[in-house]
């Protein structure tokens, strides 16, 4: 495997990333919360690229991976920054975003940001709004009261040590909400939900799809199919929706 290549962000971050020569659209790999570019998905997704000549390109977000900076220094803004300076920096031309948890929110947000470069998008679990509808909604006053005066909450997760969520994460969740508004996609779009996912529901979901307006949404739900949504069914999954984007993506 080639070695991780790095590139310095407009924000001075150093961000590490793999690139597949390829095709395009290019398909970006927008990993979530605490998760980094060698997850199963990723890698599945980069060797299915590779074989049939496509573009791809995987990263991790500060704070995430190899990337500069620690995980408590990050928000859901600088995030987004580094997900805009990859695309600028290491792509051209359209582009096909696959967007797992945190990554599926912001894969919505950079749909936002250059509408012009997206040809198609495909969300797994996708967590839009986390911060406020999850977090935010979920704290007890004592936690609130925490985030004021300490500055941070520790919370457990069912799949790695305790997230640390501080005042920032939530404060800056707020400026990049997706869900309180229209969100329009003119490209083909799937997102992709497991009934036994405990991290995000089935709800945010269909929330997600009752929100997104555009001619060729689908929402596909996968009984008993968990938040980790990395068994060999899944990816494959995966790799037909993309490819269905793909297909019916306007390239020209």
């Amino acid at each position: 495997m080639a070695d991780t290549q790095f590139f310095d962000s407009p924000q001075g971050r150093r961000i590490a990333y793999h690139k597949t020569q390829g095709r395009g659209p290019t398909v970006v790999f927008l990993g979530g919360l605490k998760s980094d570019m060698e997850g199963t998905k990723a890698l599945h997704l980069e060797t299915w690229a590779r074989a049939r000549g496509q573009g791809f390109l995987r990263f991790d977000y500060s704070g995430h991976g190899e990337s500069s900076g620690t995980f408590e220094e990050g928000c859901i803004g600088d995030w987004h920054q580094d997900s805009l300076a990859a695309v600028a920096a290491l792509t051209e031309g359209p582009l096909v975003l696959v967007g797992s948890s945190m990554g599926g929110w912001q894969a919505l947000l950079l749909a936002r940001a250059i509408p012009d470069r997206v040809a198609g998008m495909v969300t797994i679990a996708a967590a839009p709004d986390f911060t406020e509808d999850g977090y935010w909604a979920s704290f007890t006053e004592a936690q609130k009261a925490a985030l004021e005066s300490v500055g941070h909450v520790e919370l457990p997760s069912d799949y790695m040590e305790p997230y640390v969520i501080t005042r920032r994460m939530i404060e800056d969740g707020r400026r990049n909400l997706v869900l309180r508004g229209d969100l329009r996609f003119d490209f083909p779009v799937r997102f992709l939900q497991g009934t036994a996912d405990t991290a995000v529901s089935t709800e945010t979901a269909l929330r997600l799809l009752e929100t997104a307006q555009g001619p060729d949404i689908r929402l596909t739900l996968v009984k008993d199919a968990d938040h980790r949504f990395s068994d060999d069914d899944c990816l494959n999954l995966i790799e037909r929706s993309v490819n269905k984007v793909i297909s019916r993506a306007k390239l020209s």
